[in-house]
């Protein structure tokens, strides 16, 4: 095969190794999919992201340039980034009643939606463990006053799970949705649900990169059954990510951070002390705000959380470079 330049869509990451599915236009001599390979750090890609790729072999490239991106969803500590998805419409976080769900990961992933502007919908799993609903929907509280979508669900394959989850087919239809959620919330029920040949589309790209034991590790794209969809000519996708228990947000700045928290916007700018922590300060506007229920205890407390961490990832990084 000719060295050509492509344009691809990255479909699979496992660690540095990627797949890429090209956009079919004029050219129907390029392979259904593409292994994919970034020279420097600059050329990081993500699953979702459209790709300008050189052809290096008949199934290999390697990537000349990442397109522009409407947002990217990522974690970090104070020396590292993971990518976790490109040119996402919503996030899908999923929760379940059994086992218990971490809060901690709720409220960062609630405050990464918010900065990045990405629409978060909140899908309770397995709501007929009775014993267990009362308690996750206690801890969802603060959230639903915030007015994200909490749809209770059940993934189990009865009747119920069914009307459950294709009751959310039309919120999915001609929109890129990332699947997040910690190992055992029903990530993987929920997707194989929704996309039908999901494990065989799995099998298919560890075939492809040799990579089959690394699964666990890989965030994959796949796009949804035509038949319910595709909108506006757009077709629908759902990018699954691997599970995980920690979601760091030290690239977020003091500032970032009190702005993503929406309901502390009515308080902002308020305090008798213009560097304000809202820990402790007299006259702070956000404990006021807190005291008068408008702003969830907390609320506060993982905000504190985060600046404490934000100003501990900074201290290390200028500890690393003296």
């Amino acid at each position: 095969m000719a060295k050509t330049c492509f344009k691809a869509l990255l479909v699979a990451s496992y660690g540095r190794n990627y797949l890429a599915k090209p956009i079919h236009q004029l050219d129907a001599n390029l392979p259904e999919y593409v292994e994919v390979i970034s020279r420097g750090r600059k050329k990081e890609a993500a699953v979702g992201d459209e790709l300008l790729l050189e052809s290096t072999s008949n199934h290999q490239a390697v990537i000349q340039a990442i397109q522009p991106r409407k947002n990217l969803l990522f974690r970090s500590d104070a020396f590292r980034s993971k990518s976790i998805a490109a040119n996402v419409d919503q996030i899908l976080l999923v929760l379940a009643t059994e086992p218990a769900f971490s809060p901690d990961l709720l409220g960062r992933a609630a405050i990464v939606a918010a900065h990045a502007n990405i629409e978060l919908r909140i899908l309770l799993n397995k709501v007929d463990l009775h014993d267990s609903l009362e308690k996750a929907r206690t801890l969802l509280a603060p959230y639903r006053t915030l007015q994200i979508p909490i749809h209770e669900i059940s993934a189990k394959y009865d009747i119920h799970g069914a009307q459950s989850l294709a009751s959310l087919q039309p919120l999915l239809a001609g929109k890129v949705s990332v699947l997040v959620g910690q190992s055992g919330m029903g990530k993987s029920t929920l997707l194989n649900y929704w996309v039908p040949n999901a494990s065989a589309q799995t099998r298919e790209h560890s075939t492809k990169l040799d990579t089959g034991k690394h699964t666990t590790t890989a965030c994959k794209y796949y796009s949804l059954p035509q038949a319910w969809g595709e909108l506006n000519n757009q077709c629908g996708a759902l990018i699954d990510s691997p599970g995980f228990q920690e979601f760091g947000l030290a690239h977020l700045s003091e500032s970032e951070l009190q702005h993503a928290f929406t309901e502390f916007a009515p308080f902002l700018g308020n305090c008798r002390f213009n560097n304000c922590s809202h820990a402790h300060e007299p006259g702070c506007a956000v404990q006021e705000g807190v005291k008068l229920g408008a702003i969830s205890p907390l609320r506060l407390q993982l905000f504190s959380q985060l600046v404490h961490e934000s100003r501990n990832a900074t201290q290390q990084v200028l500890e690393r470079s003296s």
